[in-house]
């Protein structure tokens, strides 16, 4: 069990880092000064920035073949040459990159990602079959957080540093930080074999108060200047830290526990074989006359320690079992959890081939593609749109939709949590569509040209995008089975660079008129409202349709889902 709890552990540490293509805006500006790039060169960085999730699912066919250490490995190392080669660029260690050596250089660092968010989702499926969406969710919350933990660094070390010195360290995190991180947490990615699975609530209660708390001092935290002179940055920092390692607590006092319940075992052994003893020496008759000596009493440690044991949670001494009752029990464990993986939780297993050709597919896929994905596309084009209004502060937006992004991410998790088991429990597309619904409003108030919009429909579309990608690991996985999970979901999430070409060129584009028709001097730079609006016009329209599309996609599932026994609710 301490494993088991230990590998999530390691998912939440890779997710918290593994968020690099959310810092784009960050030195998105530094890349296009160095390049002379036009708006529309930029915006096609950012779609290469998304473009190697098309090959994600090489990842997935790589962790059906190859130990998730490895597969981990592999990813890290190609973020680190991709991000790597660009910050030696960034401190003139090498002299001169053409444009599209920086968008492959982007592209393989953006498929890096793919390649650690499938070792994260397959850790936390297998290792916690029963409570699937509960673990995905509170491992990708942490994505959400990627932003704030490189902000908080790049505070530190670039103290009232230009913004050309900010750039060439967030891409130097970048390259780095996910590499150690996976070095770190290889040992632990891996398979666990869990047998039977606890009742694991206390320790999902316990990761639960850290991980809102977690939320909390983040979002405190990135609140802008205020805070930063109560709190200095490197305090925000350390603080940050802390809460990242507080999660081990879980598999420690799990540890603890195995390790009191293996000693009242063995001492329940003891008294087994004692109490084997006496019945043989007592079988044995006694001459006539002769009086028999009754053996000792027990201590009474030995018997409170024993009602304890046999008290707990979990399965009884194996000294208490005889061998067929344990043979029995373990085979019927085994059917029991090949049901919940399998039998229960999933509507089929299928393979990608036969799942592009389901229309339940295509529909999953657009409304992704007006979802999720539209919000990524508002988000990598964050640092663009906050200077067009002449906001000073994209560090503290990305910081922000960043922190909320991580709230959205778990908030599925809370609700799989407390209402598994309730009639009033919603299917995972219809949690899709109500999700989409303040999507679409905050686009339409961007129209708005206020900061305080900006910043509110920033953290509404974070924590909306947010939401939608953890609830689609549990659809992917509830309609199309678990066992080709790896591919099946990086399919879908090829939609993602899709988006974000066509989405943000035609931001771009937008951009460019505007700007000529508003320029003196004719030379496309944009400022003031109208650079965007007729854009976030058009996106809260496709949000809307999506919005649509899911609640076909409802219709269509809903008698799956109503029959669906939850994977929770297993006894």
């Amino acid at each position: 069990m301490a494993l088991q709890w230990l590998s999530l552990v390691a998912a939440i540490w890779l997710q918290s880092v593994n968020g690099s293509n959310l810092n784009f805006p960050a030195y998105s500006s530094r890349l296009k000064q160095l390049l002379s790039l036009s708006q529309v060169q930029l915006n096609n960085l950012a779609f290469a920035n998304d473009a190697g999730k098309l090959f994600g699912w090489f990842s997935g066919v790589a962790a059906a073949y190859l130990p998730l250490w490895v597969v981990l490995l592999i990813g890290s190392t190609l973020g680190f040459i991709g991000y790597g080669v660009q910050y030696l660029f960034l401190v003139n260690q090498i002299t001169s990159l053409s444009f599209w050596q920086v968008f492959l250089l982007t592209a393989v660092a953006g498929n890096s990602i793919c390649w650690i968010n499938t070792v994260c989702y397959i850790l936390a499926i297998q290792n916690f079959p029963l409570d699937r969406q509960v673990a995905v969710g509170l491992s990708t919350s942490y994505v959400g957080l990627s932003a704030k933990i490189f902000t908080d660094i790049v505070d530190v070390v670039n103290v009232d540093s230009p913004a050309g010195e900010r750039a060439k360290t967030y891409l130097l995190l970048n390259a780095a930080l996910p590499l150690v991180v996976s070095a770190v947490a290889a040992p632990l990615a891996r398979d666990i074999k869990i047998g039977r699975s606890r009742s694991l609530a206390g320790g999902f209660s316990i990761m639960f108060v850290i991980t809102i708390a977690t939320g909390v001092y983040a979002v405190i935290t990135s609140l802008g200047a205020g805070v930063s002179r109560i709190l200095p940055s490197y305090l925000s920092l350390t603080g940050m830290a802390a809460w990242l390692v507080f999660p081990v607590v879980v598999p420690i006092a799990e540890e603890l526990k195995e390790q009191l319940q293996r000693k009242c075992w063995i001492r329940h052994d003891m008294k087994v074989y004692n109490q084997s003893e006496d019945e043989q020496s007592a079988s044995r008759s006694p001459p006539s006359g002769a009086t028999q000596s009754l053996p000792p009493p027990l201590p009474p440690s030995v018997w409170t320690e024993s009602k304890e044991c046999n008290s707990g949670p979990g399965l009884p001494p194996p000294s208490s079992l005889s061998g067929a009752t344990q043979s029995l029990s373990l085979e019927g464990l085994s059917k029991e959890r090949h049901a919940g993986l399998d039998g229960i939780s999933s509507r089929e297993e299928i393979g990608a081939k036969k799942m592009v050709t389901r229309i339940d597919f295509w529909l999953y896929f657009f409304v992704y593609f007006f979802g999720a994905t539209l919000g990524l596309v508002y988000l990598n084009n964050l640092g663009q749109i906050a200077e067009s209004r002449g906001s000073s502060e994209t560090s503290t937006l990305v910081s922000l939709s960043s922190s909320l992004s991580f709230f959205g991410r778990l908030l599925p998790s809370l609700y799989d949590y407390f209402f598994s088991k309730s009639k009033y429990r919603i299917s995972r597309p219809a949690s899709i569509a109500a999700t989409m619904v303040p999507m679409c409003g905050a686009f339409f108030l961007l129209l708005h040209g206020s900061h305080i919009c900006l910043y509110i429909s920033t953290g509404v579309i974070g924590i909306c995008t947010g939401a939608i990608t953890s609830i689609a690991v549990s659809t992917t996985t509830e309609l199309f089975g678990a066992q080709n999970f790896g591919v099946n979901h990086n399919l879908l999430v090829t939609n993602i660079p899709i988006g974000s070409f066509l989405f943000g060129d035609m931001a771009a584009l937008i951009y460019k008129r505007e700007g000529r028709r508003h320029s003196s001097a004719g030379t496309g730079t944009c400022m003031g409202t109208t650079c965007f609006h007729t854009t976030f016009l058009i996106w809260g329209c496709l949000c809307s349709f999506g919005t649509l599309l899911a609640l076909v996609f409802h219709a269509r599932t809903r008698s799956f889902y109503s029959h669906r026994q939850p994977v929770n609710a297993l006894p």
